[in-house]
């Protein structure tokens, strides 16, 4: 088998509970939940993750000023010095982007077309590229002058973990020699809308694999990472020293267009091609991060699959978690911002060896119909930390499996 990890030079996010990396994980690893907006939806009040705009500064060039791109323009401000530093060194038609995304300005095209309803004319300074696919990853290119190739994906909630699956394609393919990789997405007005239409949005925060769980809660977030096929000293920021994708898994159960496949066979095939990808077993994962939506086909579905393959490696106590209760569903994002917190578990070490593990928000039922499954508590810690697994499972039976590891364990 050929190993063909991918080196982590950086990494960069903006979610609910801030941009700050460490700021950020210690409220996910002590289960401290970002302040959620409400919103009226045909009378029943939905929580969501929303970012406050004023917390966004606008995009210098105007064209592309939307609430996806500032919120990119928030992620990329921790990882500019690296990426132009990665330009410098490998040129920028060298650098490819691989972006995750599903609403890109649906925003915007929603108020373009009440205003053309109401005045006959569309709004001035609105363009159509705002509901293009490639959108965020042209203003990415804009802002760093980066000519190289650009990939976008709109996998449902596995977009960003499948951005890695082709950056890696790429960088091996030698079409680029360093890939900016992420995911950003918005909990949109059109978005909650057609969640709450399929009846899988809570009336209250999402519950993961609790006995009263009712369904996900949306969210606003980005997370990039800066990329290499090789380690890259010149590149790499001090935290994240050594930390590589080990392996990618993917599957494609297609059972339904939006309901998992409620056996787990596709969420089971994805980790273990990851765990194959990465030449481990699964008793060497110390850390999964869950889809955990808090739906009740998801949660059933996860855990069964969970339960199956860590059960076959006689190691069902892995700790896992989902941190969608703590930041809501943040979709095309999702997969790139639950990675950055495995990186960030990774590198939490104390002088003891002790790691600290994203928490597990819920309110402590129990589902005795769901496999047991180790959910972690706020500060809980594992010792010498050396892979996480992060998964993302999305509509119709899209299924990414990550394996993180921090080669200096």
């Amino acid at each position: 088998m050929m190993n063909r990890p991918l080196y982590i030079n950086d990494c960069g996010l903006y979610c609910i509970c801030g941009g700050n990396k460490n700021q950020v994980f210690d409220k996910i690893s002590k289960g401290v939940r970002g302040d959620f907006s409400q919103y009226d939806v045909a009378g029943v009040i939905r929580p969501a993750a929303t970012i406050d705009p004023e917390q966004l500064p606008p995009v210098a060039e105007k064209k592309f000023d939307n609430r996806v791109n500032r919120l990119a323009q928030a992620a990329l401000s921790g990882i500019e010095e690296t990426i132009r530093k990665a330009t410098n060194k490998f040129g920028a038609d060298r650098v490819g982007i691989f972006i995750g995304s599903c609403d890109n300005g649906s925003e915007a095209s929603v108020a373009a077309l009440r205003c053309f309803k109401e005045t006959g004319a569309f709004p001035e300074g609105y363009v159509l590229d705002f509901q293009r696919a490639d959108f965020p990853a042209q203003f990415i290119a804009n802002q760093f002058g980066i000519t190289g190739m650009l990939s976008v994906h709109s996998t449902a909630c596995a977009s960003s973990a499948s951005a890695f699956v082709s950056a890696r394609n790429n960088l091996y393919a030698g079409n680029c020699d360093v890939a900016i990789v992420g995911g950003v997405d918005i909990a949109s007005l059109s978005v909650i809308l057609g969640f709450a239409s399929l009846e899988a949005m809570s009336d209250r925060p999402t519950n993961p694999f609790s006995a009263n769980r009712s369904g996900l809660t949306l969210g606003d977030a980005a997370a990039f990472f800066v990329v290499t096929r090789e380690p890259c000293a010149e590149l790499c920021a001090p935290d994240c020293e050594m930390l590589k994708i080990a392996g990618l898994g993917e599957s494609a159960d297609a059972d339904h267009i939006t309901a998992p496949r409620a056996d787990g066979e596709g969420a089971y095939q994805a980790m273990k091609a990851a765990l194959k990808d990465a030449g481990i077993d699964a008793s060497a994962v110390g850390y999964v991060n869950l889809h955990g939506t808090g739906t009740e086909l998801n949660d059933a579905m996860e855990s069964r699959a969970v339960n199956r393959l860590f059960g076959e490696a006689n190691h069902v106590d892995v700790p896992a978690s989902s941190t969608k209760a703590l930041t809501g569903h943040t979709l095309g994002a999702a997969g790139a911002l639950e990675a950055a917190f495995c990186c960030l578990a990774l590198k939490s070490r104390n002088a003891s060896g002790e790691c600290l593990l994203p928490a597990h928000l819920f309110d402590g039922v129990v589902d005795p119909n769901l496999p047991p499954v180790h959910l972690v508590k706020p500060g809980e810690s594992v010792k010498n930390l050396k892979y996480c697994m992060s998964n993302s499972f999305a509509f119709g039976g899209c299924n990414v499996s990550l394996v993180i590891e921090n080669g200096l364990v």
